[in-house]
């Protein structure tokens, strides 16, 4: 059984103020994949040019991430997007954002894709993560995240499409956008009646919190010394998350669903975006072992245990 993961694969330009990094590879389908592999196999489905290096795509294909899915475009250019962040990271200024090839990706599933029981959808336009949903026909689990855009300007759409999943993993600024609601708990309830029976709440260096029914998980954000580069650090918990139920066979179809389960998804969740922010682009991905994934969840467990 893999996690099939849909979404950006492009490059990225970087400036922090530990340095700047003009072309990396990045894209959010590529973070969630990364992370993802440490707990199971992935098949990506994504979309770039010619200029995709052959490099970055070994990197890809030595983490279990099948690549049967990804689509080339002859004479095209891989979606690339650079920007600054401010002193303290918690602001960003984009500078430049070409879609070129990712401009017109409809994603098409491969026939051995479509079977799979885990599917995570990244940040496209919510049609679009309607028709991924539609293509697969043994989900055991499925969901991804969303923005302020879509959300603004696509909102029917856009519940439609949440009709079709499980959980949705998103901001608290833009659950409160949803749901038209300012207090959090309230703001949960009125997103699942529109669909997901869980929903993660992403607060950046504070953590997040994990709500399904009535009941509640609040997880820390991992203190880091240094955060090099925060780029894909909210992908990468996606990954985690993901990655960790869909190795685990979790599905959240009935009623015996272990909360412990959803519980230790968010750890890992967190514990993967604080691997990613520890270097440039997916450098850290690059060294990163089963062990020190484990070393930090029993950090995690020690610093919250009461």
């Amino acid at each position: 059984m893999a996690l099939v993961v849909v979404g950006s694969v492009a490059y990225d330009g970087v400036e922090t103020p530990h340095g700047a990094v003009d072309r990396m590879l990045g894209g959010a389908a590529t973070y969630i994949s990364l992370a993802a592999s440490y707990f199971t196999p992935v098949k990506l489905v994504g979309v770039v040019g010619d200029d995709f290096a052959s490099e970055d795509a070994a990197l890809l294909a030595s983490r279990d991430i099948e690549l049967t899915g990804l689509e080339r475009v002859p004479g095209g250019k891989t979606f690339f997007w650079s920007g600054v962040y401010s002193a303290d990271m918690n602001d960003r200024t984009t500078l430049r954002t070409d879609l070129n090839v990712f401009a017109d990706f409809n994603p098409q599933l491969p026939e051995s894709y479509r079977s799979e029981p885990y599917l995570f959808l990244g940040n496209i336009q919510p049609a679009l993560q309607r028709s991924v949903r539609a293509q697969m026909h043994r989900l055991r689990l499925a969901g991804g995240d969303t923005m302020n855009y879509w959300i603004n300007d696509f909102r029917a759409e856009l519940l439609e499409t949440l009709k079709g999943w499980d959980f949705l993993l998103i901001n608290d600024g833009e659950a409160r956008l949803l749901s038209g609601q300012s207090n959090l708990r309230r703001a949960a309830a009125g997103i699942q009646a529109m669909g997901p029976r869980a929903l993660v709440v992403k607060r950046g260096e504070y953590g997040a919190v994990l709500l399904r029914g009535g009941c509640h998980f609040m997880a820390p954000g991992y203190l880091l010394e240094e955060v090099f580069d925060p780029t894909g650090a909210g992908d990468c918990f996606a990954g985690g998350f993901m990655g960790y139920l869909a190795g685990r066979g979790v599905a959240l179809d009935g009623a015996e669903v272990d909360f412990a389960d959803l519980r230790r998804a968010v750890i890992y969740g967190s514990i993967m975006g604080s691997f990613c922010c520890e270097r440039f682009g997916v450098d850290r991905f690059r060294t990163l072992t089963h062990a020190e994934i484990e070393a930090r969840y029993q950090e995690f467990k020690s610093c919250t245990a009461f």
